[in-house]
C-alpha cells in the first residue's frame, strides 16, 4: 500500500465536503465526538496549511487540522479522521504524527492539546509526549468549547462547568519536554527502540537505566573485538537483563577486525607516535559498524552510546553512525547531560542498582590487540602508572626465547607450531605478558584537539610489530621502506581520528598489501622481564644474504662485484650537482 501524508494546500478544499461527511458518519456510529464540521473552516485550514491530509493509493484516506487560541497560547490537534476502508494500516498514527510536527514547526513556543474518546489516539499522543490533564488545564477559549456543541455528550460536558467530560484532556508542553530532536528533524518519542552499545561498565550502564526511566524501548548490544571471555560476556548479558533491558545481543568482530583492520597495521608496522599500537581506538570503528548493522537489521530509530564529551571515542562513534545509518538519530545522554561519574554512581544507587561503582577507579578498554587504562595518573603529566595497576602482572624472570614465522605478512606460526593469526596473536599475548612486555604511556593529541595520555599494555602487538619491521628491514627495497613509513603513518593518524571510511583508506590498504609479497621468513626473540631483544631474521628473500649478480654478502668487506675505479666515478657522478652548487657560492662571495 502506497501511503503519503502531506500539508495541505488550496487544491486540496475539493475534499472538504467529503471529510466532513465522514466526521459525522464516524462521530453517529461512535455515539460521541463532534459530529459536525463546517466545509468552509476546513476549506480555510487547507488553504493557509494549518491540516494534513492522507491519502493511500493516490485516493483520499484521511485528515487532521489544527487551530490556535489565546493569542497562540494553546493550538489544538483536532478532526482527526480516517477513512473506515483505510483503517487498521498505522494510518492514524501517521497522521497524527504529522500534525504534531506541523503544529511544533509553525508555532514552537505553544502548548499543543487534544481531547479525545478514543483509547488508540490517546496511546497515540502519550507516545509524542502528550500528559493526560484535567480541561482547566486546556485553553479557556470560548470559541474552542462551542465547538463541542454537535457532540452528542455536551450536556455532560456543560453539566459538570467543562471541568470533565467523557473525552480525555491531552496536552504536550514544549517548556517541558524530554523528547530528543536532532538536526534532520526526526524526533524520538516515548516507546521507540534504541540500541545502546553496552559494555557493563558504569558509563552504559547510567545510559541504560536513564533511557529506559524516559520511557525507550532500550536494546542492548555488545561487540566483542577480543576483549572479553565468554564468562565476561554471559555476566554482562545478566547485567544487561537485570537493569531493563528489553533484549540483549553479543555480536563477535574479531575476525572482521583483523582481516580489516589489524592486518594492516602489522602491514604498516603502525605505532602512533611511535609508541602506541591504536590498541583500542582502532577497535572502536569496527564496534561502531556492527551496532550500525544490528540496529538497521531490528529497526531501531536510535542509537545511544556511552561517551563523555572529552575523549576521541564519542567522535568515532557519531561519525559511523551518520555515514552507515544517517536516518537513525545519535544519542550520547552522558555528553548531552553533561553528568559526572559520582553523579551516575548516586543516580544508580538510588535506582537500586548497586555494583560497587567507586571501587572501580580505572577506566580499562582490552581489546585483542591491547588493553588501555585511564585513571587519576593519566590526568596529569608527571606522574608514572601505578605497577600493581596493569592488568597483567610480571611472573617469569628467566629469559625465554620466541619464533615468530610470517608469510607474505601475515604471523602463521609461534615456535614452530603453525595456526591462523587470531590465535597467534592470543598466544604471544599469553606468553609475553607474564614477562610485563609492552607496557608504557601513551601522549597524543586528540581529535578534538587538545592532548591526551593513557596507559597500555600491549605485548603482542608491540612484539609482532617489531619483529615484522625487522623482517622488512632485510626483505624491502630502501625506497619501499621510506614510501611505506609514510603511507602508514597517515594511515594511523586517519584510523585515530575516525576516518576509517574514507576511500583513502583502502587505497593505502592496496599498497600496503603489494609490499608484502616477499615478506616470509622467521624471526628470533628472546623475551626478558619487562623487554625483549630481536635476534635475527630467516628468509630466502633477504636482500642482505643475496649473492644474485655476483654481488657480496660481506657488508663493509672485501667486495669483488665492482673495482675501485668503479667506486670512484660513481662518487665523481654523485657529487657533480653538489661541486657546482659550492663552486657558485665561492664566486658570489
Amino acid at each position: 500500500m502506497n501511503i503519503k501524508v502531506r500539508v495541505s494546500y488550496e487544491e486540496d478544499t475539493k475534499y472538504a465536503f467529503l471529510i466532513c461527511k465522514k466526521i459525522e458518519e464516524s462521530a453517529k456510529i461512535r455515539g460521541t465526538g463532534i459530529a459536525k464540521k463546517d466545509p468552509e473552516y476546513i476549506k480555510s485550514k487547507m488553504i493557509h496549511g494549518n491540516s494534513v491530509i492522507a491519502f493511500c493509493n493516490e485516493k483520499l484516506a484521511g485528515f487532521s487540522y489544527l487551530d490556535i487560541f489565546q493569542n497562540k497560547e494553546f493550538v489544538v490537534n483536532s478532526g482527526l479522521i480516517v477513512f473506515p476502508e483505510f483503517r487498521k494500516q498505522g494510518l492514524a498514527k501517521i497522521i497524527k504524527i504529522k500534525i504534531f510536527e506541523l503544529s511544533k514547526k509553525k508555532f514552537p513556543h505553544s502548548k499543543i492539546f487534544s481531547i479525545t474518546t478514543s483509547n488508540p489516539v490517546i496511546k497515540i499522543n502519550t507516545e509524542l509526549g502528550f500528559k493526560p490533564v484535567s480541561f482547566n488545564e486546556l485553553t479557556q477559549s470560548e470559541d474552542f468549547w462551542k465547538g463541542c456543541q454537535s457532540c452528542a455528550n455536551f450536556d455532560i460536558l456543560t453539566r459538570n462547568h467543562r471541568k470533565m467530560c467523557l473525552c480525555t484532556g491531552l496536552l504536550y508542553n514544549p517548556n517541558t519536554d524530554t523528547k530528543i530532536y536532532n538536526n534532520k528533524k526526526n524526533y524520538l518519542y516515548p516507546g521507540d527502540k534504541i540500541i545502546l552499545a553496552y559494555s557493563g561498565g558504569l558509563d552504559t550502564s547510567y545510559c541504560l537505566r536513564y533511557l529506559i526511566q524516559e520511557g525507550y524501548d532500550v536494546h542492548t548490544v555488545i561487540i566483542n573485538t577480543g576483549g572479553f571471555h565468554q564468562e565476561e560476556l554471559k555476566k554482562i548479558e545478566k547485567r544487561a537483563l537485570s537493569i531493563g533491558s528489553k533484549s540483549h545481543r553479543t555480536i563477535d568482530a574479531i575476525e572482521e577486525y583483523y582481516q580489516n583492520c589489524i592486518k594492516y597495521l602489522i602491514f604498516g608496522n603502525i605505532l602512533k607516535n611511535n609508541t602506541y599500537p591504536l590498541s583500542v581506538s582502532s577497535g572502536r570503528i569496527f564496534q561502531a559498524i556492527k551496532i550500525a548493522q544490528y540496529a538497521t537489521f531490528i529497526q531501531a530509530k536510535a542509537i545511544a552510546h556511552g561517551s563523555t564529551g572529552a575523549g576521541n571515542d564519542q567522535i568515532r562513534f557519531d561519525i559511523a553512525f551518520q555515514i552507515l545509518c544517517p536516518e537513525k538519530i545519535t544519542l550520547s545522554p552522558i555528553r548531552d547531560r553533561k553528568i559526572s561519574r559520582k553523579e551516575e554512581i548516586e543516580y544508580l544507587k538510588n535506582q537500586g542498582i548497586s555494583i560497587c561503582w567507586d571501587q572501580a577507579i580505572y577506566s580499562i578498554n582490552k581489546g585483542i590487540w591491547g588493553t588501555s587504562i585511564g585513571g587519576k595518573e593519566t590526568l596529569t603529566s608527571y606522574h608514572d602508572f601505578p605497577e600493581e595497576f596493569y592488568p597483567s602482572k610480571l611472573i617469569k624472570s628467566k629469559s625465554e626465547k620466541l619464533e615468530l614465522e610470517f608469510e607474505k605478512g601475515e604471523l602463521v606460526g609461534v615456535n614452530q607450531e603453525k595456526e591462523n593469526a587470531i590465535k597467534n596473536i592470543i598466544k604471544i599475548e599469553k606468553i609475553a605478558s607474564e614477562f610485563a612486555i609492552g607496557r608504557g604511556i601513551h601522549i597524543g593529541d586528540t581529535i578534538l584537539g587538545i592532548k591526551g595520555r593513557v596507559a597500555f599494555e600491549a605485548s603482542a602487538a608491540i612484539i609482532i610489530i617489531k619483529a615484522h619491521h625487522l623482517l622488512e628491514k632485510h626483505i624491502l627495497t630502501k625506497w619501499q621502506l621510506y614510501w611505506k613509513e609514510q603511507l602508514s603513518n597517515w594511515y594511523g593518524m586517519l584510523l585515530h581520528e575516525a576516518q576509517y571510511l574514507d576511500p583513502v583508506m583502502r587505497d593505502i590498504e592496496k599498497f600496503l598489501k603489494s609490499t608484502q609479497k616477499r615478506l616470509t621468513g622467521t624471526v628470533n626473540i628472546i623475551l626478558y622481564p619487562y623487554r625483549f631483544h630481536l635476534v635475527g631474521i630467516k628468509s630466502k628473500f633477504d636482500l642482505m644474504a643475496s649473492s644474485s649478480n655476483n654481488i657480496s654478502d660481506k657488508y663493509g668487506e672485501m667486495n669483488y662485484a665492482w673495482t675501485a675505479e668503479d667506486v670512484k666515478g660513481f662518487t665523481k657522478i654523485l657529487s657533480n650537482q653538489m661541486k657546482m652548487y659550492h663552486n657558485l657560492n665561492k664566486k658570489e662571495k
